[in-house]
């Protein structure tokens, strides 16, 4: 007799919304639509028939029977997320599958794998690319996050790792043409990352913390999908990008980019990146060797300031002073 399950898809999308709160970043986190969650949700309580979530704006709230539901479901979840790991570790494979974002991938971590696999040779690393979602291709046992601020806390199942500063960069002939003031900005060709409009990463907000009126700054230069693409449109001439300081620590360094003011100013990132893993792996070495070693070396990257020189220092007040 086969089993009678749940729908398995529905169970997915009634996972994500409780866990995020949110129809929204539910449908973002799963790469379908608001409409297509909020449909699956449905046909999830019409197999229960009964409500297993009420409507808020902003918001959902749990319903007893989905309050009953929700642990075994997260119990079950866990316990089919754990497959892939506990197929790959009874055939003796030390490998890891860590799923990152392509910009901290190129621009950061690859430079430095080797040191890993010098600190734990017996530990073979796999990456797997993130989507702008955070979806994985195929499951990992890590997942490197970048998160509002106020959820990178520790947990038995996440680490956060670092949290960056934001503030303008380009090439170096280009920083040599230019003034040092604020002003600089007016003449300059701006890139823009894909339609972003958090505080940091929107020309309009720095324009206006610096006091310069500029009637095109949103149509003026280039727009691209990720701020990988935008810091490879700068190296080559193409403008001036807002940089994150672990990203374009090793481009300054190297000589392939430089900080537009060198005195500041900067904005601490409204996210910052954490690592989470399954709940199966809470305990397991492994997993906590690469993510004490991610950390380390972010500290250490952070330690040595590359971009402005007060750049570590703290920056509350660093618009203000300019």
């Amino acid at each position: 007799m086969p089993r009678r399950v749940p729908p398995f898809q529905p169970l997915l999308a009634f996972d994500a919304v409780v866990r995020h709160g949110s129809f929204t970043r539910a449908a973002a986190e799963l790469g379908v639509t608001q409409s297509a969650i909020s449909h699956q949700v449905r046909r999830l309580e019409r197999h229960f028939g009964t409500p297993l979530l009420v409507r808020l704006n902003p918001g959902v709230e749990l319903t007893i029977e989905g309050r009953a539901l929700l642990p075994k479901l997260t119990a079950a979840l866990d316990d089919l997320g754990a497959l892939d790991v506990h197929v790959r570790r009874a055939s003796r494979q030390r490998t890891l599958r860590v799923g990152v974002g392509s910009a901290l991938s190129n621009w950061w971590l690859i430079r430095r794998l080797s040191r890993f696999a010098g600190r734990a040779p017996s530990i073979n690393l796999e990456l797997v690319p993130l989507e702008k979602d955070g979806v994985a291709s195929r499951p990992v046992d890590i997942r490197i996050g970048w998160v509002l601020a106020g959820e990178a806390h520790r947990s038995t199942t996440q680490a956060p790792l670092f949290q960056e500063h934001v503030f303008p960069v380009c090439a170096p002939a280009l920083r040599a043409q230019a003034s040092s003031t604020p002003a600089a900005l007016l003449s300059l060709p701006l890139i823009h990352k894909d339609a972003d409009r958090l505080s940091e990463w929107c020309w309009d907000a720095w324009f206006a913390r610096f006091g310069l009126r500029r009637d095109d700054a949103r149509g003026r230069g280039m727009q691209l999908g990720d701020i990988g693409m935008c810091l490879a449109a700068a190296a080559e001439g193409g403008g001036v990008a807002l940089g994150r300081s672990l990203l374009v620590s090793d481009a300054i360094a190297d000589g392939r980019l430089a900080p537009l003011f060198p005195d500041g100013p900067v904005m601490r990132s409204s996210k910052a990146h954490v690592a989470r893993w399954p709940v199966a792996l809470s305990s397991d070495a492994d997993v906590q060797s690469f993510v004490t070693w991610l950390a380390d070396e972010a500290t250490q990257t952070c330690a040595v300031p590359a971009g402005p020189t007060w750049l570590i220092k703290n920056d509350s007040n660093a618009l203000k002073s300019h």
